[in-house]
């Protein structure tokens, strides 16, 4: 491979394991709790327990072929070299919008958060710049703000920004510690009565879906993140180790982290109260008398959140890197910086990602961008049962327990939460699969084919 489309090799299991929770933790736990309660009740811990069940099984195929092909890419790559260039090109498109509509959600999210913090120190900003033109304004000018700075963060070093995110994990999950701990002395077990008020499976109109797996499939956007870890592979030092510790440690962490917050927070407060809340752990500090702490929670989101920008941007950098590498985009994309970094995919990325951040808001992209990465796991976990069949003797560094139960539960559970998410949101995703096999037919395979023809 030549010198300028090779990626330096700094990062170390730590680094990943902190990427994977920087990703993971973020604004799902803080914002999607109350969109959760709304749909499911107090049974929205169960919605949290199936969401991370699945997202396991289809980690554990994550680990298993992000270590037998250790190069960036992630799910595109694994198909690519299990199915080929078309499906390939299928879960690739799908992942152009998992990532660049999760980096897009939560910059609104951050931007929240940013915007009630500037108010109340007396810098707020005029409406028509918080806001994009759904929800009345003009444009979401800090969302755009933080996307600029992370993207350079990611140009001056990969290194330097895993180190930076690293500490700044460590802030943030300090902050649900204080969360906790905070809504104990409170708890009261009769808020989870009745504990599934609105049923189990999706019920409801199309655009009021409710139940445990309407729940699920919404909240499911709190617990990806892991597959970033994934598109490290060719930084990583020791990728056949360091991978599989990354990706299975975050996941057996977050789901850990989760669970005790859903269990604290509607113990401490009845979920009809900060159900739909767009701040539903601050909401519930100032309601059992905490001000300061919901103060300090607010300030902790402000500095931490960006973490989970930085690792799905990372990471939707690297997707669009691959796929130019691969002749799939523009070649000339695919160039990396003396430090070793791709400046110019990053800064595409940044520009489609700042458009969509500044205009649409955070309701119109979480529930798409799960479509995306479901497509992308069920993709991971039939790649993974493939080749324990096509190629049963390869040597594998990390192999999946249990693997054809585990990928099989990956990939009906997929399909289920798949089918849960509101009908709307299936139909946009189809249409945008369709239009990215007209741009395959027309642009894609043509130049993937001179690519080829001139390596």
């Amino acid at each position: 491979m030549p010198e300028h489309h090779r990626l330096s090799q700094t990062l170390s299991w730590p680094h990943l394991v902190a990427l994977g929770v920087g990703a993971i933790v973020g604004t799902g736990i803080l914002t999607l709790t109350g969109v959760g309660a709304a749909k499911a009740g107090p049974a929205v811990i169960l919605s949290f327990a199936i969401a991370g069940v699945i997202c396991a099984c289809a980690a554990l195929a994550y680990a298993e072929m992000a270590t037998m092909y250790p190069a960036s890419g992630s799910a595109y790559t694994y198909s690519y070299i299990v199915f080929g260039e078309l499906v390939a090109w299928v879960i690739g498109w799908s992942l152009m919008l998992e990532y660049s509509l999760v980096v897009s959600a939560v910059a609104v999210g951050w931007s929240g958060y940013a915007s009630g913090f500037l108010n109340s120190i007396g810098l707020g900003l005029p409406t028509a710049l918080i806001q994009g033109p759904e929800l009345g304004g003009v444009i979401n000018l800090p969302a755009i703000f933080i996307i600029a700075a992370v993207a350079g963060l990611l140009i001056y070093g990969t290194r330097e920004s895993a180190t930076l995110n690293a500490i700044l994990v460590v802030v943030k999950l300090l902050a649900l510690a204080l969360f906790i701990t905070v809504c104990l002395p409170v708890f009261d077990a009769g808020n989870f009565e009745p504990f599934m008020p609105y049923g189990f499976p999706r019920s409801g109109p199309p655009g009021a879906e409710v139940g445990v797996m309407a729940a699920a499939a919404i909240i499911f956007f709190a617990f990806y993140g892991f597959d970033a870890i994934a598109t490290a592979a060719e930084e990583a030092k020791n990728p056949e180790r360091d991978l599989a510790i990354g990706i299975v440690g975050s996941m057996v962490v977050c789901v850990l982290i989760y669970m005790a917050v859903a269990a604290a927070a509607i113990g401490a407060l009845a979920y009809t109260h900060f159900a739909n809340s767009p701040e539903p752990l601050a909401l519930i500090l100032r309601e059992i008398g905490q001000g300061w702490a919901a103060k300090i929670l607010g300030v902790s989101a402000v500095i931490a959140l960006p973490t989970v920008i930085l690792a799905f941007f990372y990471g939707q950098s690297r997707i669009f890197f691959v796929m130019a590498r691969d002749g799939l985009l523009p070649a000339k994309l695919a160039r990396v910086s003396s430090r070793g970094t791709p400046v110019r995919i990053t800064l595409f990325t940044a520009v489609i990602v700042a458009m969509i951040a500044g205009i649409f808001p955070l309701a119109e992209i979480a529930a798409l961008a799960n479509a995306g990465t479901l497509a992308a796991f069920v993709a991971v976990c039939a790649a993974m049962l493939t080749m324990r069949r096509r190629a049963p003797d390869a040597p594998r560094k990390f192999t999946t327990p249990l693997p054809w139960l585990i990928g099989t539960a990956g990939i009906l559970g997929c399909a289920y939460l798949f089918w849960s998410l509101p009908v709307k949101t299936q139909t946009y995703f189809l249409i945008w699969n369709a239009i990215g096999l007209v741009v395959y037919s027309v642009y894609g395979s043509p130049r993937a084919e001179r690519a080829r023809a001139n390596a």
